[in-house]
């Protein structure tokens, strides 16, 4: 099971917005199978310092899955603010060290999703990615 915290941006009112009440919830259940989904996007723009989070709470194990999307249009995630090749190198950096083996999903809006090959032509930034990392 995971809960998120989400930015009241996109979702005005809701309840759980930041990594460290997430965080403190899991640890005070105490529930193996209770993880934390640490959303980069959400913690972007309500927290700002995405690397430092990662570096802090992926080595806890309360972590069980991390998302991604462009801040602040929740686009591709080559769009917008944050340094995703940056961001994977210190999951990868991080992973190693702790043993982490999470998923990274993506939930975004395709710019382009309305037009025809629209969503397809927006996994660019995954072919780009993953020629630069091999």
């Amino acid at each position: 099971m995971l809960i998120e915290p989400i930015n009241t941006r996109d979702i005005p009112r809701f309840f759980l917005n930041r990594q460290d009440h997430a965080h403190e919830i899991v640890e005070t259940v105490g529930a193996p199978n209770l993880k934390v989904q640490m959303d980069l996007y959400h913690c972007q723009i309500v927290e700002g310092d995405v690397a430092m989070k990662i570096r802090k709470y992926l080595p806890t194990g309360r972590v069980g899955h991390l998302q991604i999307a462009g801040v602040p249009e929740r686009h591709e995630p080559d769009i917008g603010e944050q340094n995703y090749p940056y961001l994977f190198d210190v999951i990868d950096e991080v992973s190693k060290q702790c043993g982490w083996q999470g998923w990274v999903g993506c939930e975004y809006r395709p710019k382009r999703g309305s037009e025809p090959g629209g969503t397809s032509a927006g996994l660019g930034w995954l072919r780009a990615l993953l020629q630069q990392r091999t």
